[in-house]
């Protein structure tokens, strides 16, 4: 009853020729000046009269409101719905949907300011939680998460019974209990909404937690009133600044701002009479002690026992410097601390997992990159320099075979193998023309090896260019892996870590099951006796090196997919490689993969302690390096054979 009355006054307040108006219509012109200049203290009466007529069209008119796209015509005064069509406007009627056309001249926008459109986004919230479009209930919930009030707290609850997407569902319940949390009338259900947002880590639950927890400060002389909910007391000097506390007494008419010098200098320049100042010679003021000493005569005032220009310690006497809760219920704010503290120990397990993911990840590259060097370095004792220069050739075969195989998936499953075929292929080679030349040389293989490696690089940009190159991932390695608001790793990394494991197992088994591998370990560990038994180290070798650089050029490809491919980007691997050889063992797989986790592991967390510097974490890592061999110099699981004592 009380509806039909406001809507019959609504209608009789507007002009005689509105009869034949539809709702909406009618509402805009009960008071036509209130729409056109909309205000934030005057729209909410607008919005009023909208809601009573209950109109199926409401919703699209606070969009276009809200859009700006609301024009009044200039010869009746009428709301239309406009769209610009070069100089007229396309009109829709608010009520029917009624197309016409009108020239733009003979409109008006209505174009209400910030403040305005969000009044009206509050008010469409209530229409698009019930939205049929998935996405409009969606950006329905984004909004409400943004401005939640108490009064949109109902109409979210009542939204959610019928909601029939399982998703969508779940978020309206996470966003309902965190509106509960800070505006539910009952105490007891805020409570109980903290108590379940302590399980969680999602942001927005963190925020919510945060809001209720937020604080002022505030400065009372005695104590605290028992009105205000107190987080914690403040002591001045230790937990604010003194000059900061200072100043909050004087905002607070409690204490007297000191003088400054200036102040003091300004004061003795206007009281200037003739020569002198209070009495006191201009000449003679020309030290500190003389300008304060005058302005003490000048002002009448007594000199602190502290001096001047600093703060009397007697004036925090009997005063309370403390934060307040701006929750003033302690009940809610207790239960909103401990679901914090619970909220906080979760995040930072999580994070913990995160960093030891990251650091997996890490160790997987790294032992990919550096597993062909132990086994070349366990088997020949070669230094091999230009062992990162294996990545890069392995990198570039992968953008190579990507500019004839626009397939990502495909030419990704053809440049894995084909980056082992060449770049083993060019470890053959130098292996067959250089290293052989020099065994048992170490000074001139490594510098040897170096200088190949700048040759490669300079090879490299000669045909590639200076620019880096980009290899692409498929689609299905886009993104990453979600585990919880603090937990996420990309699907590249998480491809390579599964690479890493591939390749640990195949060697495993060439190394153990295969004659291969046999002859592998009997040159390794003991090459004389190898030689005895008809074993042709010579071909050994050149098998080895072989393998050790075809590992190095999958290596490459992997890397490549996350990092953009240049002709330094192997020099960039080279060091990190013989760090994680000599700290795993020398010749060693398993140990190359320890080393690879202790590496990784050690990086991520200098990392993390540090991580504005990368820089930082390189050289604590080399001094970690020469601080570990000294104690275990032949690394965590030592060769057998040559290198045994």
């Amino acid at each position: 009853m009380l509806r039909i009355l406001f809507f019959l006054l609504v209608v009789l307040a507007a002009p005689l020729s509105a009869q034949s108006y539809g709702p909406l219509q009618t509402a805009l012109q009960a008071e036509p000046d209130l729409v056109e200049r909309a205000s934030r203290r005057t729209v909410n009466d607008v919005l009023a009269r909208l809601a009573y007529t209950e109109s199926p069209n409401l919703q699209a008119f606070l969009e276009a409101w809200s859009d700006r796209r609301v024009v009044m015509r200039g010869a009746d005064g009428l709301f239309f719905i406009a769209e610009k069509d070069g100089d007229t406007y396309v009109l829709t009627d608010i009520d029917t949907g009624a197309t016409s056309q009108l020239p733009r001249d003979d409109a008006k926008e209505l174009r209400p300011n910030a403040g305005v459109r969000r009044v009206i986004g509050t008010a469409l919230i209530e229409f698009q939680l019930n939205d049929p479009r998935r996405d409009a209930r969606i950006d329905a919930l984004t909004a409400l998460e943004r401005a939640g009030s108490a009064k949109l707290l109902e109409p979210l609850r009542a939204s959610m019974v019928d909601e029939p997407d399982t998703e969508v569902a779940a978020m309206k319940a996470a966003l309902e209990r965190r509106l509960t949390a800070r505006f539910d009338p009952d105490p007891a259900a805020r409570i109980a909404a903290i108590g379940d947002m302590s399980d969680s880590i999602a942001i927005e639950d963190r925020a919510a937690l945060s809001r209720i927890l937020s604080t002022d400060i505030k400065v009372v002389a005695g104590t605290p009133p028992d009105t205000d909910n107190v987080a914690r007391v403040l002591t001045p000097g230790d937990d604010l600044p003194l000059a900061e506390a200072h100043a909050l007494l004087v905002e607070a008419g409690l204490a007297k701002a000191p003088v400054t010098p200036e102040d003091r200098d300004a004061a003795l320049i206007a009281a200037i009479e003739g020569a002198t100042v209070a009495g006191v010679p201009v000449s003679s003021l020309n030290d500190e002690s003389a300008r304060w000493a005058a302005y003490g005569t000048l002002s009448g005032a007594t000199r602190p026992e502290t001096g001047w220009g600093t703060i009397p310690t007697s004036d925090f006497d009997d005063i309370t410097i403390f934060e307040r809760f701006d929750e003033p219920n302690r009940d809610v704010t207790d239960a909103a601390e401990a679901a914090s503290w619970a909220v906080e120990t979760r995040l930072a397990l999580h994070q913990t997992a995160d960093l030891g993911l990251d650091a997996l990840s890490l160790a997987s590259i790294y032992f990919l990159a550096a597993v062909g060097l132990a086994v070349t370095f366990g088997v020949m004792g070669v230094i091999n320099m230009a062992h990162g220069e294996f990545i890069m050739i392995g990198a570039y075969t992968g953008y190579v075979v990507q500019t004839i195989i626009p397939d990502y998936t495909l030419s990704l499953i053809v440049a894995l193998p084909l980056a082992f075929l060449i770049a083993g292929a060019a470890g053959v080679a130098l292996e067959r023309l250089v290293i052989r030349h020099l065994m048992h040389r170490p000074l001139e293989t490594l510098l040897a090896t170096f200088g190949i490696s700048i040759a490669l690089q300079q090879i490299a940009k000669n045909i590639f260019g200076t620019q880096a190159r980009p290899l692409t991932s498929p689609d299905w390695l886009a993104g990453s892996w979600v585990i919880s608001d603090a937990i996420s790793i990309s699907w590249i990394r998480v491809a390579i870590f599964l690479l890493a494991l591939v390749f640990l197992t195949a060697i495993v088994l060439v190394l153990k099951r295969t004659r291969l591998g046999l002859e592998v370990r009997a040159v390794t560990q003991n090459p004389g006796m190898a030689a005895s038994m008809g074993i042709d180290s010579g071909r050994i070798g050149m098998l080895t090196f072989g393998l050790g650089s075809g590992i190095a050029g999958v290596a490459g490809v992997a890397i490549g997919l996350y990092a953009q491919v240049t002709s330094e980007m192997g020099a960039g691997y080279i060091v990190q490689s013989f760090m994680t050889v000599v700290v795993g063992g020398v010749g060693s797989v398993i140990g190359t993969l320890a080393g690879a986790g202790l590496i990784g592991g050690m990086q991520k967390g200098i990392e993390w302690l540090n991580p504005s510097n990368t820089l930082a974490a390189q050289t604590y890592m080399i001094l970690f390096v020469i601080a570990f061999i000294q104690f275990r110099p032949r690394g965590i699981v030592p060769q057998k054979g040559r290198f045994a004592k």
